[in-house]
């Protein structure tokens, strides 16, 4: 009886050391490095809420990149910042130490850590979203979108965001003028503070939880922000105007921690780099058919919607590069500024 048991254990052992030593890949294949794809699951933390565009984005990322992978990448797509209590900077930090596999935040938060990263919100230094994209994909782009490679992050996706519109309950806003004396919510960033109140309004930085009770109690004017914010959270009660001003330019980093990523088969790494190439694009014509959903359902709620002629946009134009100077201070990389003015047209 024991002799048959023994044989039995036996038997099955050399079966397993047959299917690539039963704790790898089944099928005990390799990519060209050598390395077993073995099956890898990854976490993409993003700050915002199931509906959002950035959410779905990510999970367009996560479809691409397993069936590239054949299935050897499983992604989970966790939102609203739960797994970094909402704190992004603390995200940052967890993504860098590796307690955070993969995260996409905004470029501006990463400012905190790298002031370089503010040159893209600098006011109206994009004119669209064409412009940005091109950046993005430009030497210069390409050099500070990698500059998280020192904190141990590899940035395997730069994608856009929607450009700030204003919204407010006193008047169209067609010029800077028409900013003089409202009260206007803002982030707590400098160049915000900076270029609205060249613009003369009264800047007030405020969480963002606060800002619908704020505009509800008429403590604040208005707030700037892209078309979904608004939309999503239903400032058309608390709101009339919002005007075109596209005002700031944002991207999202797609981020994976370099150990990570280095861990990864070649083939693996192949597919998360070509998911996020093509969701870039993707988001793009994303957004843009969202954008159009967000802003009619504001306006069949009562808001009121104006462009700025480029007349008005020129004057925008006027007040940021008068604000350059100060921009340059913040951003502390005159050689970055100076490549992507002249990239712009801005210079």
């Amino acid at each position: 009886m024991k002799k048959r048991v023994l044989a039995a254990i036996m038997t099955a052992a050399m079966i397993c050391t047959g299917l690539a030593g039963c704790g790898g890949n089944a099928s005990g294949s390799t990519d060209a490095s050598g390395k077993a794809e073995k099956k890898t699951k990854i976490t993409i933390a993003v700050p915002d809420p199931e509906a959002s565009y950035i959410y779905q984005a990510a999970q367009e990322f996560a479809d691409r990149a397993s069936e590239y992978s054949d299935g050897t990448l499983e992604f989970t797509v966790s939102g609203n910042g739960s797994l970094y209590g909402g704190d992004t900077a603390a995200g940052i930090k967890q993504l860098s130490a590796g307690s955070l596999q993969m995260l996409i935040l905004a470029s501006s938060v990463y400012a905190s850590f790298e002031p370089g990263y503010n040159v893209i919100s600098v006011p109206y230094m994009f004119d669209d979203q064409q412009q940005l994209l091109d950046y993005l994909n430009s030497d210069t782009g390409k050099e500070l979108m990698n500059r998280v490679s020192d904190m141990g992050i590899t940035t395997v996706g730069s994608w856009t965001r929607s450009f700030r519109k204003i919204t407010n309950s006193k008047n169209p806003v067609s010029k800077p003028e028409d900013l003089k004396g409202m009260v206007l919510r803002v982030p707590n960033n400098a160049l915000y503070v900076e270029f609205f109140g060249a613009c003369g309004a009264v800047t007030t930085p405020m969480n963002f939880s606060e800002v619908y009770n704020a505009l509800q109690l008429n403590t604040l004017d208005g707030q700037e922000n892209p078309v979904d914010v608004p939309f999503s959270n239903k400032f058309y009660e608390v709101q009339k105007y919002i005007s075109g001003t596209d005002h700031m330019a944002d991207a999202w980093l797609v981020g994976i921690n370099s150990e990570v990523f280095k861990g990864l088969s070649e083939k693996q790494q192949d597919a998360i780099t070509k998911a996020g190439e093509e969701v870039q694009q993707w988001n793009v014509d994303f957004m843009e058919k969202e954008d159009e959903t967000a802003l009619q359902t504001l306006l069949d709620n009562g808001m009121e919607y104006n462009d700025i002629s480029d007349e008005g946009r020129e004057e925008f134009v006027k007040v940021s590069q008068s604000c350059y100077d100060k921009f340059k201070e913040l951003i502390d990389d005159d050689e970055l500024f100076d490549a992507t003015a002249k990239f712009c047209g801005k210079n």
